[in-house]
Formats: C-alpha cells, sequence, structure tokens
C-alpha cells in the first residue's frame, strides 16, 4: 500500500491557487451569473431538435469547427484563418497564456476585473500585475503601459465591457495601449452584444490585437461556445497547442445554426436592453443605493447597509445575485444579471423591502 505525499508532488503554482467560484445554492430566481434569462427561441430549439436525429454521436466532430467558423467569419467580416473556437472563451485565454508565456512571465489585468484571467496565469507559474481601476472604473494608459514595461509583460487582458463594474474603458485610452505596447492585448468582448461597442476592426492594423467573444451571455451557457478573432499567424500557433475535438459536435451545430438565425436572438438581446435601463432606473430611485452605469447585461450597485444581510435577504426570498463584497474595491457590492420583467421586479421589490428596515 502506498502513502505517497502528494502535497509534494503538485506544483506550488497550484497549491496555493484558490478556485474560481460563484454562489452554486439553489434558488427560485438566478440572477447571479450573467446568463441569459431566456433559452434560445422556439424555433431555433424546434429546428435543432430535428437536427440532432442525424447526428452521428459514434463519430468525432469536426476537429477545426469549418462550418462554425464559416457563420461567424460571414457574421463579422472576417476570414476563417482569423478565427478560433474554444469551449467557451476561459479555454482561450488558456490557450494564449500557453503559447505567449513560459512560467516566471507576467501578465497585466486591471482591478477588478473578471478572476480568470489571474487564475489561470497562476494554474500556469505566470505573474499576475494588477493596475488599480479608478473611481469610475477606468485606467490611465500610460500607466497601464509604463506598468507593462516595469514587469516586462507579455500579454494585457482588458474586459470590455468590464466585468463587473459593467463599463466599457475609455476607447481613447485603449486606442493608446494597443498602438504602443509591444505585446499582446487581449480585449474580452464576452459582454458585446449588450455594448455593441468592439474593437475587432482594430485587429486589419494591428496584428497585436485579440479580440474575445462569447455565446454564453445570450442564451447558449451549457453548450460552452467561445471564440477568439486575431491575426492569422496567432491563429495558426494556438492551434498546435488547442487540444483536438475541443468543441463537441452539438455545441457546434447549435451555435452555427443561432448565428444564421441571429435575428432571432437579437429580439431578447433588445428585451435585455430595455429591462437594464428600467431595473438601473428603479435601483437609482432608492436613496441607499449607488448604481454605477453599466453597458453589459448586469449591474454592480453598492449599498449603504450591509452587502451581507442584503444578499441574504434576497435569497431568503427565492433571489440570487453575486456578493462582491469580499474584493477591498468592491466593499458593500452586489451584481445583479438582468432578468425577465418579473423577476426584475421582484428583485426590486425584495431591495425596497430591505432597504425599509
Amino acid at each position: 500500500m502506498s502513502n505517497v505525499d502528494l502535497k509534494k508532488l503538485i506544483k506550488e503554482s497550484i497549491r496555493s491557487l484558490s478556485p474560481y467560484s460563484t454562489e452554486s445554492i439553489q434558488s427560485e430566481i438566478k440572477l447571479h451569473a450573467n446568463e441569459s434569462p431566456f433559452p434560445p427561441p422556439k424555433e431555433l430549439h424546434d429546428q435543432f431538435t430535428e437536427f440532432i436525429k442525424s447526428f452521428q454521436l459514434n463519430r468525432y466532430p469536426d476537429p477545426d469547427s469549418k462550418k462554425l467558423k464559416e457563420s461567424i467569419a460571414k457574421k463579422l467580416d472576417t476570414k476563417k484563418e482569423n478565427l478560433v473556437i474554444g469551449n467557451g472563451s476561459d479555454e482561450i485565454i488558456l490557450l494564449l497564456l500557453q503559447v505567449f508565456c513560459k512560467e516566471g512571465d507576467n501578465i497585466i489585468i486591471p482591478d477588478p476585473t473578471f478572476a480568470m484571467y489571474a487564475i489561470i496565469a497562476q494554474s500556469l507559474g505566470v505573474k499576475t500585475t494588477i493596475v488599480p481601476l479608478d473611481s469610475s472604473w477606468d485606467f490611465n494608459g500610460n500607466l497601464l503601459l509604463e506598468t507593462a514595461e516595469k514587469n516586462k509583460s507579455r500579454l494585457i487582458f482588458l474586459s470590455y465591457p468590464n466585468n463587473p463594474t459593467g463599463n466599457c474603458f475609455s476607447e481613447t485610452e485603449i486606442i493608446k495601449v494597443i498602438e504602443e505596447f509591444e505585446g499582446i492585448i487581449v480585449l474580452d468582448e464576452a459582454y458585446y452584444d449588450f455594448s455593441q461597442k468592439s474593437f475587432i476592426n482594430e485587429i486589419k492594423k494591428n496584428n497585436n490585437l485579440i479580440v474575445l467573444r462569447s455565446l454564453s451571455k445570450i442564451g447558449l451557457a451549457a453548450m460552452r461556445v467561445g471564440f477568439g478573432v486575431a491575426n492569422a499567424l496567432i491563429i495558426k500557433e494556438i492551434n498546435k497547442v488547442r487540444l483536438p475535438y475541443n468543441s463537441n459536435m452539438l455545441s457546434q451545430k447549435f451555435a452555427e445554426h443561432l448565428i444564421n438565425n441571429f435575428q432571432l436572438v437579437q429580439k431578447q438581446i433588445d428585451y435585455i436592453i430595455d429591462e437594464r435601463k428600467r431595473l438601473t432606473d428603479e435601483l437609482k430611485k432608492n436613496k441607499s443605493l449607488t448604481v454605477f452605469p453599466t453597458e453589459s447585461n448586469f449591474i454592480l450597485f453598492k449599498t449603504k447597509q450591509s452587502a451581507d444581510e442584503l444578499f441574504y435577504h434576497l435569497l431568503y426570498n427565492g433571489i440570487l445575485v453575486r456578493n462582491l463584497s469580499t474584493h477591498p474595491k468592491l466593499n458593500n457590492c452586489l451584481r445583479v444579471t438582468v432578468g425577465t420583467k418579473s423577476e426584475n421586479d421582484r428583485f426590486l421589490s425584495e431591495v425596497k423591502t430591505y432597504s425599509m428596515k
């Protein structure tokens, strides 16, 4: 019988790592994960059900996701050679770090931002340097560039709109960083559909820019489909480390189907944008809250009362939101995903009830 000291065999960068976690709590109304409140439209779902009958599940999927790439390339007016498909955009973040960084190298991220940039980097032994955002949740391009140069950083990750703050960074500052940084800029546009702001056209002029997109926020979270757009040389190198068959047959087909019939999904996106404005306006009427501007499908707000107490009040009444108050810059902050009108009304009602205590 062996009794190996397993901890000694695990890399230090893994032993000291805390896993990414969300509130995986059962709740009647889930407004915590920035998912769409809607499944794909019935027309798409019914047609996809018919497709399933022809699937050969005993065969491997297309390793290059050719048809899905064709659909994306047509929609974005780009070429298949400029696209990579990932098992969510998280996988592409991992692949980029594998391609461009060796152990001990450094990346730059703003703070606060999406936690997975730092988590994946640490798992590979890559160091992360943070540049704090200002009171408007924006950054200074010169400071970002100086920090990157000082740390000999290989990549800069920018979430646009930023998660969890919801805002889009200054276009001028982003352009400055793209044009002056002697490394790779990754613009994570996972929430593009709700902001309609993108730097994808800058790829033609700047070969160091990579744009990430996701279908998780617009109805396909369970399918795990993300994609990256970049210079063809970068895509070629990513494909050297990308695992074969990383995108399964069902995900490829449904994603292709959704993109080819995007007008149906756009109606859901427009609904969410309308509800976002209504929800923001209603929250602003509550004097105990500070509501931050957003161009995403979620709203960050700060409460004068205890965020923990409000979080558990909502949870007790069947509503799950994201509690961010453990982050030093997000003290007493909660993040709520825009839901359906009835879900949003329930949320507003319970926030009001709590505030009146």
